[in-house]
């Protein structure tokens, strides 16, 4: 079973269990993965004008790795909010929306430690030959393209800025 069809099951438990926050919540992440097949969609119909519908429908479906960069970009989204709403002194707000971030984190795959992380780092920095701060976007493109969905952006940036300033 893939991502997506587990989210859609579990929107039909919440429903039927009652439970609102949990249906609405992934009821927008559906809702985030529908938007982002209906871009692909319409990339797939504009460099290929004479595609079926239905072709066009099947190849813009999302795989679980697009789900997981779904998944991802509704987690920091809800992240950002919390640590906004915290300098904006509301914490029952980021509390709401830290509880919505870790619901949403158990569809994740799990996500390496930070000595792991920092492993990677080393690797990465001895492959790409990287020697300075300076560098740090390659050794952070080459990382986050190994580890998709596994690792914070943030932590994975503030540990290459911490290996190049060695």
């Amino acid at each position: 079973m893939n991502i997506k069809d587990k989210l859609q099951g579990e929107v039909k438990e919440a429903l039927k269990s009652g439970d609102s926050k949990k249906r609405t919540l992934l009821g927008m992440v559906l809702s985030s993965i529908k938007n982002r097949e209906l871009e692909k969609r319409g990339k797939i119909i504009k460099t290929e004008p004479d595609m079926a519908k239905d072709e066009a429908e099947e190849q813009s479906k999302l795989n679980d790795e697009e789900v997981i960069e779904v998944l991802s970009s509704e987690i920091k989204k809800r992240k950002d909010a919390v640590e906004q709403f915290e300098k904006g002194g509301r914490p029952e707000l980021a509390e709401g929306e830290r509880k919505e971030a870790e619901m949403l984190m158990t569809y994740m795959p799990e996500q390496m430690s930070e000595d792991e992380i920092r492993t990677e780092v080393r690797k990465t920095i001895d492959e790409t030959g990287a020697k300075d701060v300076k560098e740090m976007g390659k050794v952070i493109g080459a990382i986050m393209a190994k580890i998709k969905g596994k690792a914070d952006g943030q932590t994975v940036s503030r540990l290459v800025k911490e290996e190049l300033s060695k």
